[in-house]
């Protein structure tokens, strides 16, 4: 079986996705290569699989018609998808949805696009979230669809101890963009400064991707907010870091917030648990598989300051409360999101759509 996986740009969760189900599909037998339409800072990660970055369409059809691929799985890039579809590919054409965004986004989206879905996929892919399942379900019908839990990297993404800082870390991982809402993570963090007087704030960032109006705004925060003085901004952090920040954040009585207004999976939250840092979100969809309220984690209702504070509160001020968090979460994780799950899962996938007559333009 020959596979690509087609992203536009290697950033954030979905090269965290690409790199862990790549690598342990190739583990599995499957012939499996990543394509990217632009280049990006998640490159840095790369290895043990195979990367190719394409932007002109002319090149990645030819790549397609070179390799003779039996399935392609096409990720939020539906233009690209139609094309490969209109170039005569006979193979199978899944088509994958990681997150279409806000509520608004996402109806935009299945407005513009649905019948290209309809009319080019073969089937469509996407993990375990509520939204997406009725949003997609309705729009789709027709189409075969495969939903199951997104992998985190298990076996070698996790805690690890180093001394413990001084002051309690309040952590945030996102691009300066609506969906993930910096503007509610500040407040939350002003509302927490007068109980937890030492509390710094640390921001993860790739600053290649960004709204352009969110990061005129962001930085003009960061210029005029007597509370900028207390964050430290990390742009690109190889991933193989992030598990050290992650649980530096855990050991100082500190949380990662999670402000998104709509998540698909939620890499940040998921692998913020691995490392036994606590988590505080929004109930936004994907990141309900990962947090059971007062069991593996906090959540509260988006925009509720007061309800956010209170729930970070409990996690860093109630040590019993925390340390119960802390081994609950990461065990939740362990359990239930392992890559060798989500291979038993994808080879289903495969085998399915070999019973699935491919589409013609």
């Amino acid at each position: 079986m020959k596979l690509l996986l087609v992203f536009s740009t290697p950033s954030g969760g979905m090269e965290t996705l690409n790199r862990i189900r790549s690598r342990a599909l190739a583990a599995s037998g499957v012939d499996c290569h990543v394509l990217y339409t632009n280049d990006g800072s998640g490159l840095q990660n790369a290895g043990g699989y195979t990367v190719l970055v394409y932007r002109e369409i002319a090149d990645i059809l030819a790549l397609i018609r070179r390799e003779g691929y039996d399935v392609i799985v096409v990720c939020s890039h539906v233009v690209l998808l139609e094309q490969i579809r209109l170039s005569g590919y006979a193979g199978r054409l899944v088509f994958e949805v990681q997150g279409l965004g806000t509520p608004q986004q996402a109806e935009e989206f299945l407005r513009d696009y649905g019948s290209v879905l309809r009319h080019c996929a073969d089937g469509l892919l996407y993990p375990v979230t509520d939204h997406l399942q009725a949003m997609l379900g309705g729009a789709c019908p027709e189409l075969p669809q495969f939903c199951f839990d997104d992998p985190l990297d298990t076996d070698s993404f996790g805690y690890s101890r180093f001394p413990i800082v001084p002051y309690p870390i309040l952590g945030w991982i996102g691009r300066i963009e609506p969906n993930k809402n910096w503007r509610e993570f500040v407040a939350i963090a002003e509302a927490l400064v007068p109980s937890f007087p030492a509390l710094a704030l640390w921001m993860f960032e790739d600053a290649t991707l960004y709204d352009p109006a969110e990061r005129q705004a962001f930085d003009g925060w960061r210029q005029a907010s007597p509370l900028a003085g207390r964050l430290t901004l990390r742009s690109n952090v190889p991933h193989s870091q992030m598990a050290d920040y992650l649980s530096l954040i855990g050991d100082s009585g500190g949380a990662l917030v999670s402000c998104s207004i709509r998540e698909g999976f939620g890499y940040a939250v998921a692998e913020a648990m691995l490392c036994r840092c606590p988590v505080l979100a929004t109930d936004s969809g994907g990141v309900t598989r990962f947090i059971e309220p007062l069991r593996t984690g906090e959540l509260y209702p988006l925009g509720d300051i007061g309800a956010a504070a209170a729930g970070a509160y409990r996690l860093m001020k109630d040590t019993a409360y925390r340390e119960l968090i802390r081994i609950q979460g990461e065990r939740h994780i362990r359990e239930r999101f392992s890559a060798s799950a989500y291979v038993d899962h994808f080879q289903a996938m495969l085998q399915a759509m070999q019973a699935v007559r491919p589409k013609r333009p």
